[in-house]
């Protein structure tokens, strides 16, 4: 990347941070752009330049902007060491979640791979471009109901056996991509449509994200499939004559059970103790051990798991600690901003804020956010867990070259919505139940 690219990029990054400066309170600015977001703009340039050096690059940034706010500012709890800590207490649990899963999935990943079910597929898969474009769109409904780390994962392990391990970084983008986009209209297949369900958020409200997303995923879904094709077909002579481990899928079945299952329990039963423990991280794992003695997962891929997802959570501290504590007002402009802002900025905060704040057209929200983070490899969880499997996908640069369609689909996809439901803003969900508490507990007349 030259010098002229790679200051065009880092201006494309702070534009959308900047955007969400508004009524902060006063703190050292360098041209309008408060310096906290110069420091995470240059991290996510650091990562898109020196795609071989991430977790380097991502530690050294958090380092530097912890080390700014110890200094300077102070946190969302307070200045100091006691703001560090009260601010890190109140993220541990999503952090936790997070690492659990990302481990927990790579071994899922694993163990399906293993079963040799992926190398069974072209047997029912299309032998032409269709066959790339009908996997793509198992995954997205898969991530419909699953975790969309797990879809992912399992689309990444069965595109590695069909293509022989050659799958063009446009298709790679293409997985992530019809992840989120199958999580994004489900409460259960995202971690932040998950999170409006526990807030009060009706599931029927954030439904019709997949208008946005069906369209989507048939646009970046040809694209890309069109693009493997070229780059190389299915390998028929991947079928192998081996039997399927049976055991090896009941595990993953195990597994994904104990997640799906823990969701719901806690989003249903306890959601009010959702925010004090990691339950569907530590689930997962649950399930992994004692399906251990059953076929011994593969540990020896923990070492590179582990690594990946220490990047990610790096990159998710940075982004809790921006001072963004307000974003603009609620809008279906606002909405289409924020799907790009949630390429290079985690998306739970910005779904914390957005439901804190209220007025969002919920469906609107939950595909931009949802979707958005698809852009750009290290703006979604499921990138960087697939990023695991291809090394080649953490070269910002290139994900952005041969991913482009990801991002035109995201923008017709919206508009399809837009023109074909219309934004209808819900008032603010807490206010609908708190006067709903209040009426009933008025005396009958």
């Amino acid at each position: 990347m030259s010098i002229r690219k790679a200051l065009a990029f880092a201006s494309l990054l702070l534009l959308p941070l900047s955007a969400l400066a508004a009524d902060v309170q006063a703190s050292p600015v360098v041209a309008g752009i408060r310096v906290e977001f110069i420091l995470f703009g240059l991290t996510l340039l650091g990562v898109a330049l020196f795609h071989h050096r991430t977790l380097q690059v991502a530690l050294t940034g958090l380092a530097v902007i912890t080390l700014y706010k110890l200094t300077f500012t102070g946190f969302h709890g307070g200045a100091g060491l006691l703001g560090l800590a009260h601010h890190l207490g109140n993220e541990w649990v999503i952090l936790t979640n997070l690492l659990c899963l990302l481990l927990g999935f790579d071994i899922l990943s694993h163990h399906f791979s293993a079963s040799k079910v992926p190398a069974h597929l072209p047997r029912i898969l299309p032998d032409n471009w269709l066959g790339p474009f009908v996997l793509l769109l198992m995954v997205f409904v898969l991530s419909s109901f699953l975790d969309n780390i797990a879809a992912a994962m399992i689309g990444g392990t069965v595109a590695a056996s069909v293509f022989k391990g050659k799958v063009h970084i446009g298709y790679i983008a293409a997985i992530v991509a019809a992840s989120n986009a199958g999580g994004s209209g489900s409460v259960v297949g995202d971690t932040t449509t998950t999170m409006m369900w526990i807030d009060g958020v009706s599931p029927l409200h954030v439904l019709h994200a997949y208008v946005a997303a069906g369209a989507a995923v048939v646009i970046f879904g040809i694209a890309a499939a069109l693009q493997q094709h070229r780059h190389h077909p299915i390998a028929a002579d991947a079928v192998t004559t081996d039997p399927i481990d049976r055991t090896r899928l009941v595990i993953v079945a195990t597994i994904l059970v104990f997640a799906i299952g823990t969701n719901v329990l806690i989003n249903i039963r306890f959601n009010e103790y959702g925010d004090l423990f990691p339950w569907i991280g530590v689930a997962v794992w649950v399930a992994i051990l004692l399906t251990a003695p059953l076929r011994r997962p593969h540990w020896n891929g923990l070492p590179g798991a582990f690594r990946g997802s220490i990047f990610l959570l790096s990159l998710v501290l940075c982004a809790s600690m921006m001072p963004v504590e307000t974003l603009p007002a609620a809008s279906w402009q606002s909405s289409l901003v924020l799907g790009f802002v949630s390429a290079v900025f985690d998306n739970i905060p910005l779904t914390k804020l957005a439901l804190e704040q209220g007025g969002f057209d919920w469906g609107f929200l939950a595909y931009a956010v949802g979707f958005g983070g698809s852009m750009i490899w290290f703006g979604s969880s499921a990138g960087v867990a697939i990023s695991n499997i291809f090394h080649q996908a953490k070269s910002a640069g290139a994900w952005i070259k041969g991913g482009w369609h990801v991002a035109v689909a995201y923008v017709i996809g919206f508009f399809i919505m837009l023109a074909a439901v219309g934004w209808h803003p819900h008032a603010p969900h807490r206010a609908e139940h708190k006067q709903a508490a209040a009426e009933a507990a008025l005396p009958a007349h």
